[in-house]
């Protein structure tokens, strides 16, 4: 009869909702969440951009080994846009390209032209992303100031509503499937209108059925963080296959 190695502890498997705050990039919480975990390994099911906030879902363990699974899942996001200005980034970080808008639009402007993104539609995605040209990411190439242009690629939005609107900002909820970058859609709602148009701010407030009702912040982890504090993965598989069953995923979706 074999016997457990000595000094052996049970293994930590699992899934964790995640709160990522602003300013954090999506490997320094995973490399967070490891160290919480004695080292267990640790991995993202997708990106989420330094300036986003809100539900980043880790998988530690073996549970790494299904994270492709759960990048297939739709997601929700809100954010407010910006309709004054362009930037490099289209969001807050990259330089602004002011558009010159003699009447804002009003708001069955605005409705008709949301309504022209619902559905499967082509989007490129911005030149600061992580989207992969010639096997280096779109942002590194951006950054050392060489011409990024991403062809564009079907996502599908299946919906979007108008939360607010309130010259010159537009807030909205998203509800997108993979693949899907919001500050994509600010970019291109702002040319449909002939305005501007960036993310002010962005948050995803779920993926699938894990919500940002369920997510934990960083600082509130506990030290060790142990298998009690995740969702077991079969528990978490099943929550996912009720949802949205299951199919194959692009690794580089969903930086928003």
């Amino acid at each position: 009869m074999g016997r457990a190695n000595k000094g052996s502890k049970p293994s930590t498997c699992g899934v964790l909702v995640l709160d990522k705050r602003v300013g954090m990039s999506s490997m320094a919480a995973v490399a967070v969440v490891r160290g919480k975990a004695g080292g267990v390994k640790t991995g993202h099911a997708g990106t989420l951009d330094p300036l986003a906030s809100g539900v980043l879902l880790l998988g530690l363990g073996r549970a790494t080994k299904q994270l492709q699974r759960i990048m297939v899942a739709d997601k929700r996001y809100r954010t407010v846009i910006d309709l004054t200005a362009f930037t490099t980034t289209d969001d807050l970080e990259g330089e602004r390209i002011e558009v010159e808008i003699t009447q804002p639009p009003n708001d069955g402007e605005i409705r008709s032209v949301l309504h022209r993104f619902v559905g499967t539609i082509m989007q490129r995605p911005p030149d600061y992303s992580a989207v992969k040209i010639a096997g280096r990411r779109a942002y590194a190439l951006s950054r050392r100031g060489e011409n990024v242009r991403i062809a564009p690629r079907p996502v599908t939005i299946h919906g979007i509503d108008l939360i607010r609107y309130d010259w010159p900002r537009l807030e909205l909820a998203v509800h997108c499937g993979r693949g899907t970058y919001i500050r994509s859609l600010a970019r291109d709602i702002g040319t449909a209108l002939r305005t501007g148009g960036h993310c002010l701010n962005l948050r995803r407030t779920a993926i699938g059925p894990f919500t940002e009702a369920m997510a934990q912040r960083l600082e509130d982890l506990p030290e060790p963080l142990a298998q009690q504090h995740l969702i077991p993965l079969d528990a978490a598989l099943a929550m996912l296959d009720q949802e949205c069953g299951t199919s194959g995923a692009d690794p580089q979706a969903d930086s928003g």
